[in-house]
């Protein structure tokens, strides 16, 4: 081979390597390009939380229906929505006219039958005394002097007559005495019961007047007013359930959410249990909670049995409001300083052994597959325990 022939050789060879390391440069340039960045997902490190979340509505730990017991009209409000009150604070009062009226009326009632229970108290201890027959003594020496006279003739006849009738009737007397005694005692006995009877109306209508001042049994917020003034109620102690409500009271210091849980996840779930809330209202805000009851009986509906369960939150703030529509999120395990990625970056093989891709430049199509060992997931992000390292990068599926 001739001097030039190899040097023409020598030149063809360099650009071919060339072009090819231009080639392939190119083509990585391209395999590294064709990913959106949207599809890669960095593999962080935090917390790792397996948890169950049950919907429901904020609630207070305690709430009335305040109805009132006396029928009548509403005559004044001392209270509007949103105040808080505590127990026995005033919150309404009902026209009070008709309600004084028959206060005075059983008063008088029972004025009326004290004064009889002292006459017949009067009446008995005159039919005592008369009864006992004090002047039956005194006829009766009297008639055996007399008789005693009589017999020595020193005495006429008709003085003995005299001494014997003032006996007789001494003794017809302590008799009648003796038997309106009785009497005397049975009206005592009907007295008093009057007496007891007008008192227990006196207190019934003492106790419709106060009835007629509706007041708080709880402290709490008024969550509802569901009057006005001159609003006609009904009294509870007649209609029951259906008497007129005046307005709604919840003590809202601390609340609860009451969800479902499915019973798959039911099994996991423990009173005491954290929980974190959230609300449309504060979507950047989570409220801390707690486990405070679960339901030993799931209800069934659509095939599915669900598990009611109560998570009390603290809001000394107040900021979270009656009838909230609030998520409960329910911690089942927490994992700190863990590897984290998307769920959806993470596929399977038929053995169900577990891959991710990675963007690869000296790959052909520039990725390649790297077996993971997976925790656990929450359905959107998987914890990693082995097979890559913060910050490295995964593709996701188109």
């Amino acid at each position: 081979m001739t001097r030039s022939r190899k040097r023409l050789v020598t030149g063809g060879t360099a650009v071919i390597a060339v072009g090819a390391a231009v080639y392939g440069f190119s083509g990585l340039s391209r395999a590294k390009a064709d990913f959106d960045p949207s599809r890669l997902a960095v593999v962080e490190r935090g917390t790792m939380l397996r948890s169950v979340v049950a919907t429901g509505k904020i609630e207070p730990i305690a709430k009335v229906e305040i109805k009132s017991k006396a029928n009548g009209i509403i005559e004044g409000l001392r209270v509007d929505v949103g105040d808080i009150v505590t127990a026995g604070d005033v919150l309404a009062e009902l026209d009070k006219e008709m309600l004084r009226a028959r206060v005075r009326e059983a008063l008088a009632s029972l004025q009326g039958a004290q004064a009889g229970l002292k006459a017949a108290e009067a009446q008995i201890a005159k039919n005592t005394v008369e009864a006992e027959g004090p002047d039956v003594a005194f006829a009766r020496r009297a008639y055996d002097r007399a008789s005693n006279l009589f017999s020595q003739k020193l005495l006429p006849q008709s003085e003995l007559d005299s001494a014997q009738s003032t006996l007789e009737l001494a003794e017809n007397r302590m008799r009648a005495a003796q038997s309106n005694l009785a009497v005397a005692r049975a009206k005592v006995s009907e007295a008093t019961a009057s007496v007891a009877q007008a008192r227990a109306t006196l207190e019934r209508a003492e106790e419709e007047l106060a009835n007629a001042t509706i007041r708080a049994p709880i402290r709490g917020t008024v969550l509802t007013r569901d009057v006005e003034i001159g609003s006609p109620v009904s009294s509870i102690l007649n209609l029951g359930a259906a008497a007129s409500l005046v307005m709604t009271l919840g003590d809202i210091d601390e609340v609860f959410v009451r969800g479902k849980v499915d019973e798959v996840d039911i099994g996991r779930v423990r009173l005491g249990q954290a929980a974190r809330i959230t609300v449309e209202t504060f979507k950047d805000r989570v409220f801390d909670g707690s486990v405070t009851e679960i339901s030993p009986i799931g209800v069934e509906k659509d095939n599915v049995t669900n598990f009611e369960v109560k998570i009390s939150i603290r809001n000394p703030g107040k900021e979270l409001k009656a009838n909230m529509t609030a998520n409960a999120e329910i911690i089942l395990e927490r994992h700190p300083d863990s590897l984290i990625i998307p769920e959806a970056a993470v596929t399977y093989d038929t053995a169900r052994n577990a891959f991710v891709e990675v963007p690869s430049p000296a790959s052909p199509n520039g990725r390649r597959k790297v077996a993971v060992k997976l925790g656990i997931g929450n359905g959107t992000k998987t914890q990693v325990l082995s097979g890559l390292r913060e910050g490295e990068k995964v593709l996701l599926p188109l």
